[in-house]
């Protein structure tokens, strides 16, 4: 191959974003938020009493305002018309959906099922059993939407396929994600309230997403993409601002159960960890069976593994209160994904010559 062709190939192969200095420390902001949430919520319980009581439907109306602020930036980046590179990723995309739809939820209920009912029920309070499990299948039932571009450019991930992924994703889960919950949680003998759970879908996937699908379609049409970028630029830091204010919020609600139940925390987060490993593992061999290239591979991993934790929080509050079991299984899923997620990047980062050794 000659020189030229090889300098072609380099210019059109994606080169993934510069991350910033907020986004390469995410794990430490997220860290020091779970501390001063846990803290102040120890600290100051009257407060986020009433921080907790401020609900509309069961919806808690703070926690409601800082998850469109976190997600709809990210939903700006995605354009819908992307969803045709599903012709040209299609072994990628297939295999994702697989995990994501037909793996990860049942896999979860099935990892609760075994150590939440059997292995530890014994060290956890009997009452909160059906809760915790409800909160873990709540927690895997939907993959994640606006998390995902910050690990598809850490791992050097396909943008084209990560917003195709995403597309598909956001536009299954509307229909799928409260018929998925309600068998799992309907085998799991827990009454399930449809109204609520059809309520946190509508404010949690399809408000934003018309918002965002309108927003970016009219930026577009007066300033062009390089309007949209500087949105997206003035955005992000409100994005990120208001998934450590979540955080704190949610771990502020938690904070008497945190520090009285660490044992509790650390139990429901067995099963978390197993499932994400377990996920992205068989997503990433599939991926590498299929033939598919590992910028393409990469992301699939994570997208299939990883968890939109916004909307399991929101509906396990809804469906439960914010002080149920339910609302604690998914605020670990909080406290596990960063850290757990930063780990997936590094082995499929570090793996790269082992995966293109058998695709190549």
């Amino acid at each position: 191959m000659s020189q030229i062709e090889l300098e072609v190939i380099a210019a059109d192969k994606p080169t993934p974003a510069r991350i910033g200095f907020f986004e390469r420390y995410l794990t430490v902001w997220v860290l020091l938020c779970i501390v001063a949430g846990t803290l102040l919520g120890h600290l100051l319980p009257e407060s986020f009493e009433a921080l907790g009581q401020m609900q509309v439907a069961q919806v808690n109306l703070p926690v409601a305002v800082l998850i469109w602020l976190m997600i709809i930036p990210m939903l700006l980046k995605i354009d819908f018309g992307a969803m045709a590179g599903v012709r040209r990723q299609w072994k990628g995309i297939g295999v994702t959906l697989f995990i994501n739809w037909a793996v990860k939820p049942f896999s979860m209920a099935l990892l609760a099922w075994i150590f939440i009912r059997h292995v530890f029920a014994a060290w956890l309070p009997a009452d909160q059993l059906d809760s915790y499990v409800a909160g873990l299948i709540l927690l895997a039932a939907a993959p994640c939407t606006a998390m995902v571009f910050v690990w598809s450019n850490l791992c050097g991930g396909e943008p084209n396929f990560t917003l195709s992924q995403v597309a598909v994703n956001d536009a299954i889960m509307v229909v799928a994600f409260a018929p998925i919950v309600g068998l799992l949680l309907g085998i799991s003998a827990i009454t399930v309230p449809w109204n609520t759970l059809i309520l946190s879908v509508v404010l949690y996937i399809v408000v934003p997403v018309l918002i965002s699908v309108i927003l970016r379609r009219a930026v577009l049409a007066h300033g062009g993409k390089d309007a949209l970028q500087r949105l997206l630029s003035r955005l992000g830091p409100i994005s990120l601002g208001a998934l450590l204010l979540t955080l704190v919020l949610l771990f502020g609600f938690q904070g008497q159960q945190i520090l009285t139940q660490p044992l509790v925390i650390a139990m429901l987060a067995v099963p978390i960890l197993i499932q994400v490993y377990f996920n992205s593992g068989l997503a990433y061999l599939l991926n590498r069976k299929l033939g598919v290239p590992h910028c393409v591979a990469a992301p699939s991993a994570l997208i299939g593994a990883s968890n939109f934790f916004e909307l399991a929080v929101a509906t396990a509050v809804g469906l439960f209160g914010v002080h149920s079991g339910a609302a604690l299984a998914t605020v670990v899923g909080v406290l596990i994904e960063v850290p757990v997620m930063l780990s997936v990047v590094r082995i499929v980062t570090v793996s790269k010559h082992w995966y293109e050794a058998r695709t190549a």
